[in-house]
């Protein structure tokens, strides 16, 4: 029997699923803290984590035959990679399960952010009417720049050109599509973009990748989304935009520490913040269940 740990919880149907696997043997245990990991992790060959477990070079150095951790969804910065190689552990993700969850999620927090619907929620249930402090911008015609192109990104130019926004982008790599998209210069994307979506993984090189210098050639006024990775922006440059009006508003599901420390961010009149909920719509975490259960059956049994 294959031993599997499944540390974050899974869709119930590919839990079920897992569950019907011959030749396995589950052991579902949630909410561990790298303490608890290392006492657990020995003798299971596979692990499945979702973003709350993090699997630190300490926890992969504790496993005794561990051959593969599966990360049910697309980042891989709550699981150290690097060590996990020098063990010869394979390191699996689902990258496509939660791309439209992720993607509706941006477009909710643009719509949000443009049509100031976060304070206009807090005023109404203050019993306040405050229709004029209120009044917002149209989406149509604005010039949208998107940091990474990858599947989430032209998810988001899709539905971006549908509601008739010029896209702009930029990647590291050539943009393959057919939609209509105008690859640029990370330069010439914060000189021309009204609103500006992130969709990067937080590696070494992206770390920070929007500081201070990137502020600075932004427009003023710009809007900023961050539905990515929370460490692909510097939030002390980022409020400093804010404060001073260079960056109007600013919609973010992620932060460089979650749940936040400081809560200087969330806590600014012009931030529309949520908790990190860009992969949690039932319809995506089954998508991501499932792949789990493929990649278990595939590479495991």
């Amino acid at each position: 029997m294959k031993k599997l740990l499944v540390a974050d919880p899974l869709h119930p149907e590919a839990q079920e699923k897992l569950e019907s696997l011959p030749g396995l043997e589950i052991t579902l245990k949630t909410g561990m803290d790298e303490e608890e990991l290392i006492k657990t992790i020995p003798g299971f060959e596979a692990i499945v984590v979702r973003s709350a477990t993090k699997l630190t070079k300490k926890v992969i150095e504790a496993a005794t035959d561990l051959k593969l951790i599966i990360r049910a969804g697309i980042g891989l910065d709550n699981i150290d990679v690097e060590a996990a190689k020098s063990k010869n552990i394979e390191v699996a993700n689902t990258p496509a399960a939660t791309t439209i969850s992720v993607a509706e999620l941006t477009f909710a927090l643009m719509l949000g952010v443009v049509r100031n619907i976060g304070q206009a929620v807090v005023s109404m249930k203050d019993h306040r009417w405050e229709k004029k402090r209120l009044s917002g911008t149209e989406l149509y015609g604005k010039t949208l720049g998107i940091i990474g192109s990858g599947r989430i990104g032209l998810a988001v130019a899709q539905r971006a050109i549908a509601f008739g926004m010029k896209v702009i982008a930029y990647d590291i790599v050539p943009i393959k599509t057919d939609l209509d998209i105008t690859q640029v210069s990370l330069d010439e994307l914060l000189a021309q973009a009204d609103l500006i979506s992130l969709h990067l993984p937080l590696t070494p090189q992206t770390k920070h990748m929007i500081s201070t210098a990137e502020f600075a050639k932004m427009k003023d006024g710009v809007i900023l989304i961050n539905a990515s990775r929370g460490g692909t922006v510097d939030e002390k440059a980022l409020l400093e935009a804010l404060n001073s009006g260079k960056v109007r508003a600013v919609a973010t599901d992620v932060y460089e520490q979650e749940p936040p420390q400081d809560w200087s961010l969330v806590d600014h009149p012009n931030v529309l913040p949520t908790p990190h909920i860009g992969a949690a719509a039932k319809e995506g975490q089954k998508r991501a269940g499932l792949e789990v259960v493929r990649i278990v059956e595939e590479k495991l049994l």
